[in-house]
């Protein structure tokens, strides 16, 4: 019985394999090659159909999704770089210099980095919980310059499966005018590992976004943030954002540093003033 039914699943799944992209062929092979090891060894049918459901379940599952094109793969792993990039970052712990550090505990740190430059590290806790800032800052993030000044606006340009989105920003001009008018053009990705989240981007192309007559276009990444409940208060967020970007033009690195590390300690405390607001508009 076990090996008939195997058979069957083997050709139901056929029909769909040939139409996959080669990542995602090789995928559900892998996973119906285990599932027939599985029914080899297992010592009874009830473990092993427990087994199948779960595991056939997920197959199906990726069977339905569309397969992504090479563009759109291309902008997939460049997301997974910006993440990977940023990681190793924040993960080296030495070298980093306090730039800013403000009476309510936030602080910016820095350190200049041989093939990336001068890179930000903003360290803050937010007393809302991780679910509430992660919409915030990503179901939510086209709403961003409604709160945050830095920002005029944010558009989705694209978006790909459920964790990558190509978004074209337009920064706010600094006071003063210090810093003409910006936009980036970003790939981002966002990703859940346990208890933490990982938000992730770096500069890219589009070609719904070419360059824009009176701004400049800057780049930047790998950055990302990190949300992370705070020990022992699953109420309270530790949010750390690592910042990298290249303004582009003449300007001077001090007034560049400047600039970025008041940025970072600015959008903290409108994030905060934000989802207060949110808070007291749900009770």
């Amino acid at each position: 019985m076990l090996p008939a039914t195997s058979k069957l699943c083997a050709a139901i799944s056929y029909r769909h394999l040939r139409n996959m992209t080669g990542l995602r062929r090789q995928a559900a092979v892998t996973i119906s090659q285990e599932l027939s090891k599985f029914a080899c060894r297992s010592p009874g049918p009830g473990a092993w159909i427990n087994q199948v459901r779960r595991r056939s379940s997920l197959l199906s599952s990726r069977l339905e999704e569309k397969p992504f094109s090479e563009m759109e793969m291309s902008y997939i792993k460049q997301g997974e770089e910006a993440l990977q990039k940023s990681l190793r970052i924040l993960e080296d712990q030495g070298g980093w210099k306090t730039e800013t550090e403000v009476r309510n505990g936030d602080k910016v740190l820095s350190k200049v980095l041989p093939d990336v430059g001068k890179v930000f590290r903003l360290e803050v806790v937010v007393d809302q919980p991780l679910d509430t800032v992660y919409s915030e800052l990503v179901d939510r993030m086209e709403q961003m310059g409604d709160w945050n000044p830095s920002v005029q606006e944010v558009k989705i340009l694209q978006k790909i499966g459920k964790d990558t989105v190509i978004t074209h920003e337009k920064a706010a001009a600094a006071p003063g005018n210090i810093v003409g008018p910006r936009d980036f053009v970003s790939v981002r990705c966002s990703r859940r590992r346990g208890s933490s989240c990982v938000l992730a981007g770096m500069a890219t192309t589009h070609r719904a976004m070419p360059q824009q007559d009176g701004f400049v276009r800057a780049e930047n990444g790998p950055t990302c943030m990190i949300l992370r409940p705070l020990p022992g208060r699953p109420a309270q967020t530790k949010l750390t954002w690592l910042l990298s970007i290249d303004l582009k033009g003449w300007l001077p690195k001090t007034i560049i540093n400047q600039v970025l590390s008041q940025t970072q300690v600015d959008f903290a405390n409108h994030l905060r003033k934000r989802l207060a607001r949110a808070a007291a508009v749900s009770c």
